[in-house]
């Protein structure tokens, strides 16, 4: 009868101390990293926007009322980080306010930040050494032919294995760092899309403030030229009444007014939209209340207008910063690429104690320990990690394409607002001219006509042309403050002072 016996082996690996000098030798070797270091592309050789200097205020004269007020174009004017408050309105700052807070493609670009973070932290443990603890308890029981492999003979026992592996790969060729490198690159990449969205949505806030303004006076006036209108019917249906007009004349000024009236819904349309657009930008729902209501009487046009320098607005645009960070990824990628075809090193270790019974452990004679290392260098591979290579230089070749036309496309939209303003100026003081007149015809009509000089239907034609006169004067003045917002945003938006407010 054979004898049945239990026992128990016990391993413990610990981290020798040779893994710590590798560490340290690896750091100092990985201080070279194998492919192209990343240098920032210089800013563009222009010396400005456009090929005609700029004028220091652009004010196209005076109005038939006065001067139109000038503003003045300041060349390396910096730009507050809320750049908003300069319109002056303080329902406009509390919006702004409220949706940073709650509008979810912010908290999108934020949660994208956060992560594109954790994978560079992740990236960087392997720099250290891996330290893996493993328990692994079994039963065995071996065949009778073959002899017990512990002392004991018995064919049945117990082995319990607790270890501690130890694995280690230098960066000899700074492989790694150059993946660091480019998971920095995304993350400094993520940070200028989130000032982006920053950008966006506070530029967007102030458009569709704006544009909520200006289509609350053009449904004022247009109110009021429905009203001129309706008193023009009536008093043509007593004319008629009379026999001083014909039913012709009745007929035409019912089709004037119906296309007075036409005109309406589509503005009120806008207007209603417009306040679900903000409610949407502000993070809330359509039916959620929303207090803010915006009037151009309630905003003021700033006066001073930076214009940064050339050579500024490529730090400035988070568009543009986030492009030279996408070309500093794939740069850093050239380098992974080319590491990946050297020489590849790996070191593990381990060290412990065994013995059939617990209570042995750590005792004289149970101690082992073992080192090993591995070097593996591709041979073939069928091209493979050539064309990798290959790949990350042309990706790099792309991202700098794609740097550059961001860059071009970033001038254009200085270059483009920049005339806005100048000729927004223009086109204020002739809508005010022509307001002007038009009320001026008005009023000589009006008393023309207590003197019997005119009908009433010459009167009616001068109050339809005043009207028309303030629509065009509205949408003169909201293009301008439209344009003035526009600048703010294409030179940045002042995102780099918000640490200094």
């Amino acid at each position: 009868m054979k004898r049945r016996m239990n026992s128990r082996q016990h391993r413990l690996v610990v981290k020798a101390p040779w893994m710590v000098v590798c560490a340290v030798a690896s750091s100092v070797l990985s201080g070279c990293a194998v492919g192209p270091d990343f240098h920032r592309p210089a800013p563009p050789d222009v010396k400005g926007y456009q090929s005609e200097p700029l004028p220091a205020t652009v004010s196209a004269g005076s109005g038939a009322d006065g001067p139109v007020e000038p503003q003045h174009l300041i060349e390396g004017m910096d730009i507050p980080a809320q750049w908003w408050t300069l319109f002056h309105s303080q329902p406009l700052n509390d919006l702004i306010e409220q949706a940073l807070k709650a509008n979810p493609d912010v908290e999108a670009a934020q949660a994208a930040l956060r992560g594109a973070w954790e994978n560079v932290y992740a990236q960087r443990g392997f720099y250290f050494p891996t330290v893996t603890a493993d328990v692994n308890p079994t039963r065995q029981r071996m065949a009778n032919p073959l002899a017990s492999i512990v002392s004991s003979g018995s064919y049945i026992f117990n082995v319990d294995t607790a270890q501690v592996s130890v694995a280690f790969v230098p960066d000899v060729f700074g492989g790694n760092r150059r993946q660091v490198e480019s998971l920095q690159a995304q993350a400094q990449m993520q940070r200028f899309e989130l000032e982006a969205t920053y950008l966006t949505l506070t530029a967007n806030l102030v458009n569709a403030a704006l544009t909520e303004a200006a289509l609350r006076a053009q449904i004022h006036a247009t109110h009021a030229i429905i009203d001129d209108q309706t008193r023009t019917l009536a008093s043509f249906r007593r004319q008629l009444e009379l026999g001083q007009v014909a039913e012709a004349d009745v007929a035409a000024q019912e089709a004037q007014l119906a296309q007075a009236e036409a005109t309406l819904p589509p503005l009120e349309k806008q207007l209603a939209q417009q306040r679900d657009l903000i409610a949407a930008l502000a993070g809330r729902f359509p039916g959620e209340t929303l207090t803010a209501s915006f009037e151009l009487s309630g905003l003021s046009l700033p006066e001073d207008l930076p214009v940064s320098l050339p050579s500024k607005l490529v730090e400035q645009r988070p568009d543009i910063r986030a492009a030279e960070e996408q070309m500093h990824a794939a740069s850093a990628q050239i380098g992974v690429a080319i590491a990946n075809r050297l020489p590849n090193i790996q070191l593990t270790g381990n060290i412990g104690s065994t013995a059939t019974e617990f209570s042995q452990l750590f005792t004289s004679g149970t101690g082992f320990w073992g080192l090993a290392a591995d070097i593996s260098q591709p041979i073939f591979d069928g091209g493979t990690l050539l064309h990798k290579e290959r790949a990350a230089r042309a990706a790099f070749e792309q991202s700098k394409a794609q740097y550059r036309s961001t860059v071009i496309a970033a001038f254009q939209n200085v270059a483009d607002t920049l005339h806005a303003i100048q000729c927004d100026t223009d086109a204020v003081r002739i809508a005010r001219v022509a307001a002007l007149a038009a009320a001026r015809s008005l009023a000589i009509a009006r008393r023309q006509l207590t003197l019997g000089d005119i009908s009433e239907l010459t009167v009616f034609a001068a109050e339809a042309t005043a009207r028309q006169a303030e629509i065009n004067l509205v949408l003169a003045q909201a293009n301008r403050y439209t344009d003035a917002a526009a600048l703010f945003q294409a030179l940045g938006g002042g995102w780099w002072n918000r640490s200094k407010e």
